[in-house]
C-alpha cells in the first residue's frame, strides 16, 4: 500500500478512535485492535503528528499514581473525519471500477 494512502488512513483512524470520549495510548490501540494492528512507536508518532496539526490536544492527569496523557479531538480532527468519509466514496467508486472485471470473471 502506498506510504502517504496508509498514513492518512491511519491518522484517521486514530482521531475515530477519541471521536466520542478522550483516551490515552494504551486504550487507543486496544479500540484499535479488532481493526488494524499497531505499535506503540507508531501510535505516538501519529498522535504527534495530529498535535502538530491541531486535529487534537492533550493534557496530562495523574491516574493510578503516574501521569498519563489524554487526547481530545479538535473541531479541525473532526473536520478531517467528515473530509475522510467524503474522500472515501470516490476511493470506492475508483475500487469498484478496478475490479470490476473481476466480478465478470468470478
Amino acid at each position: 500500500m502506498d506510504v502517504q494512502l496508509k498514513r492518512g488512513l491511519l491518522d484517521v483512524c486514530v482521531l475515530a478512535a477519541i471521536k466520542n470520549e478522550d483516551s490515552y495510548g494504551y486504550k487507543i490501540i486496544k479500540d484499535l485492535s479488532p481493526y488494524l494492528e499497531m505499535s506503540e512507536s507508531t501510535l505516538y508518532t501519529i498522535l504527534k503528528r495530529l498535535e502538530n496539526s491541531a486535529m487534537l490536544t492533550v493534557r496530562t492527569a495523574e491516574h493510578g499514581g503516574r501521569l498519563r496523557k489524554y487526547y481530545h479531538i479538535t473541531s479541525i480532527g473532526l473536520k478531517r473525519i467528515k473530509e475522510f468519509k467524503e474522500e472515501w466514496k470516490e476511493i470506492m467508486s475508483i475500487y469498484k471500477f478496478v475490479t470490476k472485471e473481476d466480478e465478470k470473471n468470478d
